[in-house]
């Protein structure tokens, strides 16, 4: 199949490789033309100093005979005839921490492939294609593509979701092997285009492939990240304060009584300071946002976020309330800028939580390292 990409960050750039090796012929569009020259490249260094994602290089360079990188949109432009299906993999950042979704980057690039596809077959937009929001989007998204679409004269297309679940840093193991795909989609000639495209996954036993409408999908991805949000908040505010305020509790073996009971599990139990990255805090604030605008109480999403906050806010306090430390004139150093381990991405990154604190209480100087993230920190 011919599939096209607008967008080559994080979800677009994995997602397009991994199709490109399942067989598909792929066109990836973005408009940071530095982001698609590394890419381009063939070089895992240069490709890692965008994207740091184990494996991703490596199979880039595998398949360079069926995926191309592009900032230009004349190569969109041959490509689309014959285009099958497009995925949209575009920034959908928070608007001023209010929990809405800033739609300004998505519906430029929309419009911008809308006007090519009313041209495509010479006007005669004879060839169907399916457009597939994979971006993390409002639940009713699809209303809104379909919209816009229309209104620019697009034909003879669809309008599905197919929501991202991977773990950044292990998003290529995570998309060879997948555990689950889920797939919203209005009808049975959208269901098989999908089903073409991930053919390698449909039948395999080890793949729980979930076909539901559009609604339900994009709705899947919001729900799922708040639930392991709340999960890790769960650790820190709760379980992490009760070890920290009855004497004679030790954190380790209190996870350990707790994860052994295969309804809890092990996932989330983490001593860290702050659940940070470009999903948990966005999509928690999205739920909110949505569901506020419905008119339901939205109490219980509200305090996972300050729970999490809560968490960083206790650590940076205890310098000052348990061993009377004075920031001011201090040289400090951080370990580690990314949100997490296995990424040089640092979106809502405890460090930069950190580092406004020090720069607060007016440290003299900050120095700050990690081995893959330390351009993002700058």
């Amino acid at each position: 199949m011919k599939l096209l990409y607008f967008g080559a960050g994080f979800v677009g750039a994995c997602s397009a490789t991994v199709n490109a090796d399942s067989g598909h012929n792929v066109l990836v569009y973005d408009v940071n033309k530095e982001l698609v020259k590394n890419l381009s490249s063939l070089d895992k260094d240069k490709i890692e100093s965008n994207l740091f994602e184990k494996g991703l290089g490596d199979l880039i360079i595998k398949n360079q005979l069926r995926i191309k990188f592009t900032a230009d949109l004349l190569d969109v432009k041959n490509f689309i005839d014959a285009t099958e299906a497009i995925f949209l993999c575009l920034p959908t950042p928070e608007k001023e921490n209010t929990g809405e979704t800033n739609l300004f980057f998505y519906e430029t690039a929309v419009k911008t492939l809308g006007k090519i596809l009313a041209k495509r077959n010479n006007g005669k937009q004879d060839q169907y294609v399916l457009l597939i929001n994979k971006s993390t989007v409002p639940v009713n998204m699809t209303n809104q593509t379909k919209e816009i679409m229309e209104e620019l004269g697009v034909k003879n297309f669809g309008v599905g979701s197919n929501p991202e679940f991977l773990v950044e840093g292990k998003a290529i193991e995570g998309s060879t092997k997948q555990e689950r795909i889920v797939i919203g989609a209005w009808n049975e000639k959208d269901f098989a285009i999908f089903r073409n495209i991930y053919n390698r996954f449909y039948e395999s036993p080890l793949t729980n492939y979930i076909e539901v409408n559009p609604y339900e999908a994009a709705a899947s991805k919001l729900l799922a990240n708040y639930i392991l949000f709340n999960r890790l908040a769960n650790c820190f505010d709760v379980v992490g304060r009760v070890c920290e305020k009855f004497i004679g509790l030790r954190f380790e073996n209190i996870r350990k009584a707790l994860t052994t009971d295969s309804r809890i599990g092990e996932w989330g139990f983490y001593n860290s300071l702050f659940a940070g990255g470009s999903c948990f805090i966005k999509d928690a604030r999205s739920l909110f946002y949505q569901l506020k605008s419905q008119g339901v109480n939205t109490d219980i999403v509200d305090s996972i976020l300050t729970a999490n906050q809560r968490q960083l806010d206790n650590f940076l306090a205890r310098a000052e309330s348990e061993l009377n430390f004075n920031w001011s004139g201090k040289i400090v150093g951080i370990m580690g800028l990314a949100f997490k381990r296995d990424t040089n991405d640092i979106r809502n990154a405890a460090s930069l939580k950190v580092t406004e604190f020090l720069f607060s209480q007016n440290v003299a100087r900050i120095k700050a390292y990690d081995p893959v993230a330390g351009n993002n920190y700058l």
